[in-house]
């Protein structure tokens, strides 16, 4: 059986994370200095990202403070909160999330995002990706192998697929897909899909965990997700686990690669302190942490994916520029008129 261990042993994975974290300003000496804080609004899981948001706490002696939630209510409440939200980062799970505030964010320096491949970062400086992801059909395969699923996500909509598969409309990434869908294939037929696949009566899950183990236990067929979650579940209930991810092989927006990034609020006064820990999180070390812990995609060079993963350039994906996925509000908008969300 294979071994799904972490690319780095933790004990040394830990103590290189601590390394860089201080390699930063060093902190106050005087005991009547008051802790530096940060304030972030997470739409990332606590699951994926409390360790490494942990670790750089503990290295550094900054107070973090995080907020978890849903990308697109957390990137409402900035806009709500507007000069008075006390969010000092903004970590998204998709490019979508990062647009509609984008106006809201500091431009970068050139320090914190030349080092993130252009793709996974906005063409303006004002948001870097952190880590990757591929979106995914996960797939039961005692039902099914690759043979029997369709090249294209489109395909989903034959009414043969009715009552087999699985979404999650409210989840984030999914979202971004269907933005992916817009720019790739104009609104017509982006809404032409969505209304489909509603009357093909997909089962509703509130997120892609959900979907993961639905389809190990069979509950349906398939279902629309992000690569990683299925390793989690290897690694938990080994290779006997009957799913596997598949990867569309005529690309399309079903295979877009997804990013999660982050910026710094304009409005945030830890300013120092929200580009350190985004520095951090570029890392090589932070890097790796989400190569060999939560199976995603690093966004820098030098960084080696986890051996279990297809590696991008075997992906056909699709070409959508970040400023494309950006529309969050456009999504929502069509989501709703077509009856696939509330």
């Amino acid at each position: 059986m294979r071994e799904w261990t972490l690319v780095l042993a933790v004990p040394a994975l830990i103590a290189a994370l601590a390394a860089v974290a201080c390699a930063g300003p060093a902190p106050a000496t005087t005991t009547t200095a008051k802790p530096q804080t940060l304030t972030i609004y997470s739409g990332r899981a606590e699951s994926l990202v409390a360790p490494i948001i942990d670790q750089f706490s503990k290295a550094t002696g900054v107070k973090v403070q995080v907020r978890y939630g849903g990308t697109s209510e957390l990137a409402a409440t900035i806009l709500e909160e507007g000069q008075n939200s006390p969010a000092d980062i903004f970590y998204a799970q998709d490019p979508a999330g990062l647009g509609a505030v984008s106006t809201r964010f500091a431009t970068l320096s050139n320090d914190i995002v030349s080092g993130v491949k252009p793709q996974f970062r906005a063409a303006d400086g004002k948001w870097v990706g952190i880590s990757g992801r591929a979106r995914v059909v996960v797939y039961n395969t005692q039902k099914l192998s690759e043979a029997n699923l369709p090249a294209d996500i489109w395909d989903f909509t034959d009414p043969k697929w009715k009552g087999r598969l699985g979404w999650a409309p409210t989840n984030g990434s999914f979202q971004a897909m269907v933005t992916a869908m817009q720019a790739l294939w104009g609104d017509g037929k982006t809404r032409d899909w969505l209304t489909a696949m509603k009357a093909n009566n997909p089962k509703v899950y509130s997120n892609n965990t959900g979907i993961v183990t639905a389809v190990g236990n069979g509950e349906i067929d398939a279902g629309f997700v992000n690569h990683y979650y299925l390793f989690s579940f290897l690694q938990e209930k080994g290779e006997a686990f009957p799913a596997r991810n598949y990867h569309l092989r005529g690309g399309g927006p079903g295979a877009t690669i997804l990013v999660s990034g982050a910026g710094i609020l304009e409005t945030s006064k830890n300013k120092e302190v929200a580009a350190r820990f985004l520095s951090f999180m570029l890392s090589p070390v932070a890097q790796q942490y989400f190569a060999g812990k939560t199976y995603e995609y690093p966004v820098i060079d030098g960084v080696g994916t986890h051996r279990v993963l297809k590696p991008l350039a075997e992906i056909n994906a699709p070409q959508v520029s970040m400023a494309q996925m950006a529309d969050l509000k456009k999504t929502l908008d069509l989501l709703r008129v077509t009856g696939v969300t509330p």
